[in-house]
C-alpha cells in the first residue's frame, strides 16, 4: 500500500512538472495553430521558423554567445577547480565560488550593467558573452570538482617521479582522467547560456544585432503566443534536455558506487 501511494505521488509530480510542456509540444504540431481546436498533425510551424529572418539571426547570436562563453568558462572553471582542490578546505572560499550560482539573475544583471556602464563600454554580443562567463564559471567549477573528488593524486606523483613536467603531467595524465567532468561542465554551461534571458536582456544594449533567441521570444509573446513560438520553445527544450542528460551521463562515473 505504501509503495502504491509513493508511485501515485511520483506520477502526479511528474504530471505537474511536465504537463505544461507536453501541452506546448502538442500545440506546436497543431495544423490550425489554435489551442482551442485540433485540425491535424503538421510540422509547418517548424518550417516557418527557418523562413523568419529575425528568428534565424537571433538563433545565430545565441549560438555565438553560447559557444564563446562555454569555451572561456570551461577553461577558467577547470583551472579554478584544480586550484581550489589543491588548497585547504575553506567554507568562505566555497561560498564565494558558488555565489554566482545562487544570486538572483536580476541582481547579477543589474550588477553587470552597472559595471559596464562605469567602464563606459558599448554593450553588444561581447558584453553578453562576458556576462554568461561570469555565472558559467561557477557551474563548470562545481562539476569538475565533483570529478576531482574521486581523482587518484598518486598517479600525478608517479608521473613526476618518472620525470614528466607539470604541463606534461596535466596534458597526459590529469586532463584525460577529468575530461568527462570537464565535458559535462561545458555541456551544462552551454545549456544555461542558450536558455538565459534576464542577464542577456540587461547587457545586450539597444541594437537589434545582439538579440538572442530568448529575447526574440519575449518580444514575440507580447502580441500573444503564436504556433511558431510553441515550435521554437519545443526545440529549445529538446536541445536543453538532451545536453543536460548527456552532461549527467558523463559525470556519472564521478559519483561513488556508480
Amino acid at each position: 500500500m505504501r509503495n502504491l501511494a509513493l508511485g501515485l505521488h511520483l506520477r502526479l509530480v511528474y504530471l505537474f512538472l511536465y504537463g505544461p510542456i507536453l501541452v506546448l509540444m502538442v500545440l506546436s504540431l497543431n495544423r490550425a495553430g489554435m489551442p482551442t481546436a485540433w485540425t491535424g498533425l503538421s510540422f509547418k510551424w517548424y518550417a516557418r521558423l527557418a523562413e523568419s529572418g529575425p528568428i534565424v539571426q537571433s538563433a545565430l547570436n545565441t549560438l555565438i554567445v553560447g559557444v564563446s562563453s562555454t569555451v572561456i568558462a570551461t577553461v577558467l572553471g577547470t583551472l579554478l577547480a584544480l586550484g581550489v582542490e589543491n588548497r585547504r578546505r575553506s567554507g568562505a572560499l566555497d561560498a564565494m565560488l558558488f555565489a554566482p550560482m545562487i544570486i538572483p539573475d536580476i541582481v547579477l544583471a543589474i550588477a553587470l550593467l552597472s559595471f559596464y556602464t562605469a567602464l563606459e563600454w558599448t554593450l553588444g554580443l561581447y558584453s553578453i558573452i562576458l556576462s554568461h562567463v561570469v555565472f558559467n564559471i561557477a557551474f563548470v567549477c562545481a562539476v569538475v570538482r565533483t570529478r576531482l573528488r574521486s581523482f587518484d593524486y598518486s598517479i600525478v606523483e608517479a608521473s613526476a617521479d618518472l620525470g614528466a613536467t607539470d604541463l606534461t603531467t596535466f596534458r597526459r595524465v590529469t586532463l584525460p582522467v577529468i575530461f568527462p567532468g570537464v565535458l559535462a561542465g561545458a555541456l551544462l554551461a552551454f545549456t544555461l547560456s542558450i536558455d538565459e534571458f534576464i542577464i542577456a536582456y540587461f547587457t545586450a544594449g539597444a541594437g537589434q544585432g545582439s538579440t538572442t533567441l530568448p529575447m526574440q521570444i519575449y518580444a514575440m509573446i507580447r502580441f500573444g503566443v503564436t504556433p511558431e513560438i510553441n515550435a521554437m520553445a519545443t526545440i529549445i527544450m529538446g536541445v536543453s534536455f538532451a545536453l543536460v542528460l548527456v552532461s549527467q551521463r558523463l559525470n556519472k562515473g564521478a559519483m561513488p558506487g556508480q
